[in-house]
């Protein structure tokens, strides 16, 4: 049975269940819409965690909501929707959960954990391709939705991509060529790591894979001048556990830090290994960037956990009640790509922090700002939600931040060209008020992050807080 729970302000928006709305304008709350900034925000998340009174079992779970914002000469405008999969739809109808997930085997009797599959939550994040928004999640390829109105269509392969390998929810784009790099993870005897070079238009051009030692939980890679990094953390899947339905994904996996952290490097051309090596265990879901310095070494940039704490963290999340701790610090650290060798870790940033982006010109480049969500000074991070974002400057080692106030939740900072002036960009965050239970856009100078936003734009309904966006320029 769902319980309602308010012990934090937060917990209003995550818990909040989303009808969504069609394309409405967005008033302005202040300030003005800067006029270089056209295009489209798309942001992905959990648009709702409960059906017939019973709530999922992970924040990962939830349905996926896309919220589009699409910033036009006559003004912004805003539409809301559900990806609308099978499952979501057959749920829908029965008026309660049906399907198992990351985090919960299906509801019911023995024979449902046997006979009712996995749900595609569509739910982590977004990739704009010029005539297509695909709706990512990790375990399946990506829903195809429209751009202008996010009416769902078909699962998308990426032109020649089997359907039995996913499609994982942090693809690379080349800032040069177009080119997008991503992979996938498949389950059997011998789990695969699924490596694809995809065309600006969303085909596939490339694919090789590997052979993984384990089944580990792999999210996020990161890309670095010709080569492909993958940190791959001592989590292991226990197959048994999840093969005899006795236990979800997220229950299966166990922490072994006795393994380490593998470093896996690839050749960006072939997708073919070039080096493994082994380092410290801990674990990351996010990597900021990484590019390839002037002695031929690998600098990347790492949201870093010291274990796997996070995924009880998160599992809470959804109960509207968190206790554990999960403190991710920024890391960088130093790669011999050519051995695998990691040869120097160094903290960034002591402060609890997440969903790091960068201006897309730069990803896989040597760059200067990244821009993350991160607590307010004082907060319980135990506790509390990010109540702020930041600028860390590589080049003076500094953070500057904004804080959004007491009692204001932003999410992932989206980094927006401006269209005029290449050398300026926008910050461009979905900020929940719990003070009014609302939520609005907030557009901020990239340049003066800790100034007043330059424009807040008020949202029709309240957007539960969620992972993953992107921003795609005006054609």
């Amino acid at each position: 049975m769902v319980t309602a729970v308010k012990s934090q302000p937060w917990t209003q928006s995550v818990l909040h269940t989303a009808k969504g709305f069609s394309a409405t304008a967005l008033p302005i709350l202040s300030g003005k819409i800067p006029e270089g900034l056209r295009g489209s925000l798309y942001r992905n998340g959990p648009g709702r965690l409960e059906r017939g009174n019973t709530r999922v079992g992970h924040w990962f779970d939830g349905d996926g909501a896309i919220l589009a914002v699409h910033f036009k000469e006559a003004g912004a405008t805003g539409v809301y929707r559900y990806v609308e999969t099978p499952e979501f739809l057959n749920e829908e109808r029965a008026g309660r959960l049906m399907y198992s997930g990351y985090g919960m085997l299906p509801p019911g009797g023995l024979i449902n954990r046997f006979t009712k599959g996995l749900k595609n939550a569509a739910n982590t994040s977004v990739l704009a391709l010029s005539d297509r928004l695909l709706a990512l999640w990790e375990g399946a390829h990506p829903y195809t939705l429209n751009l202008e109105t996010l009416e769902t269509g078909e699962p998308d392969p990426l032109g020649s991509l089997p359907e039995s390998i996913p499609f994982s929810a942090h693809p690379k784009r080349d800032p040069k060529t177009g080119d997008i790099y991503n992979f996938g993870v498949t389950v059997g005897k011998d789990p695969v790591l699924n490596l694809y070079c995809v065309d600006a238009n969303g085909k596939l051009k490339q694919r090789n894979s590997y052979t993984l030692d384990g089944f580990p939980l792999i999210h996020d890679f990161v890309m670095a001048g010709q080569y492909l990094l993958f940190f791959v953390s001592p989590v292991r899947l226990n197959p048994f556990l999840l093969l005899a339905r006795i236990k979800s994904f997220s229950e299966s996996f166990d922490w072994k830090p006795e393994l380490g952290t593998q470093v896996l490097v690839f050749d960006r051309e072939t997708l073919q290994l070039v080096s493994k090596g082994e380092t410290d265990p801990w674990y990351q879901w996010h990597f900021g960037n990484a590019c390839v310095d002037e002695d031929g070494n690998a600098i990347v940039d790492i949201i870093r956990l010291p274990d796997f704490n996070t995924n009880e963290y998160l599992r809470q999340v959804a109960t509207g009640e968190t206790h554990t701790s999960a403190k991710s610090t920024l890391w960088q650290v130093r790669v011999n790509p050519k051995t695998g060798k990691v040869f120097e870790q160094q903290e960034l940033v002591d402060r609890h922090l997440e969903f790091p982006v960068v201006n897309p010109v730069d990803v896989g480049q040597d760059w200067r700002y990244t821009y993350l969500a991160m607590h307010r000074k004082g907060s319980d991070s135990t506790k509390d939600f990010f109540g702020a974002i930041g600028r860390f400057d590589r080049k003076t080692e500094t953070l500057i931040e904004a804080d959004c106030g007491e009692n204001r939740y932003p999410m992932e900072p989206i980094y927006a060209p401006d269209a005029i002036d290449a050398n300026q960009g926008w910050i461009i965050t979905v900020v929940y008020d719990a003070r009014t239970d609302s939520s609005e856009v907030w557009v901020f100078d990239s340049e003066h992050l800790d100034d007043q936003p330059v424009c807040r734009l008020a949202l029709p309904e309240v957007i539960p807080l969620g992972f993953h966006g992107t921003w795609k320029p005006a054609q």
